[in-house]
């Protein structure tokens, strides 16, 4: 089952009231080897010195926790975030809109999306009779935002609630063109930046998230 927006229900409401953030309550060693995963991806291609696969994941990685963290932001500022993830989906939820299992597979979406893209990366798609065409990139972006979009989708119709929509106006395609959109532009775009431009981007972008998990997390915001 598809379900396609929010329909601001006094259940979903209710789901996200009782959401416990960061409590062991349903723990399981699931998390461990989860983890031992992506760490072994991680450090295969390090081993390889595929850093600009490095890059790409760490890109990502880096957007998806500002969103979590707007999110959770909203969240504490109106009462509901844009999207919620039950207590009876995971085994650990970090942050209210992100679980650890979503946030671990988020740690190798943008490795993956960029494994996707041509051998050559700058291809362009329709470049002829002097059009510049599009760059596989940017279609490789919006390829796979869709394929997430839809995928959330079938999670919202879950019948554990994996994901959690309140707001009627919030769905997949706002999801879709506001974050998933971005999401694989980062990991498709950043690993061919300049090396001094790309540096620059990562630092800033892990540092925000880094300034903020402190901050904001013993403040209780998020």
């Amino acid at each position: 089952m598809f379900v396609f927006w929010g329909d601001g229900s006094q259940e979903a409401r209710s789901l996200v009231e009782a959401i416990r953030v960061r409590s062991t309550e349903n723990f399981n060693w699931t998390f461990i080897f989860i983890l031992a995963v992506v760490f072994y991806v991680y450090w295969s291609e390090i081993h390889k010195k595929n850093y600009d696969v490095i890059y790409a994941g760490f890109a990502l990685y880096g957007v998806h926790w500002l969103y979590e963290i707007a999110n959770a932001i909203i969240g504490h500022i109106s009462g509901y975030p844009l999207w919620s993830v039950s207590n009876g989906s995971t085994t650990f939820i970090l942050l209210i809109g992100v679980c650890w299992e979503l946030s671990m597979m988020f740690s190798l979406a943008g490795i993956i999306s960029f494994k996707m893209l041509p051998q050559d990366r700058n291809k362009r798609y329709f470049a002829k009779n002097g059009r510049r065409g599009i760059s596989c990139k940017f279609v490789g972006a919006v390829e796979m935002a869709l394929l997430f979009a839809l995928f959330e989708s079938f999670l919202a119709g879950t019948s554990n609630h994996s994901f959690i929509w309140v707001y009627k106006w919030w769905g997949v395609l706002p999801v879709f063109i506001t974050t998933y959109i971005p999401f694989f532009l980062a990991s498709n775009y950043v690993p061919d930046m300049k090396p001094q431009h790309r540096r620059a981007f990562l630092i800033a972008e892990w540092g925000l998230v880094a300034v903020l998990l402190i901050v904001l997390i013993p403040l209780g915001i998020i």
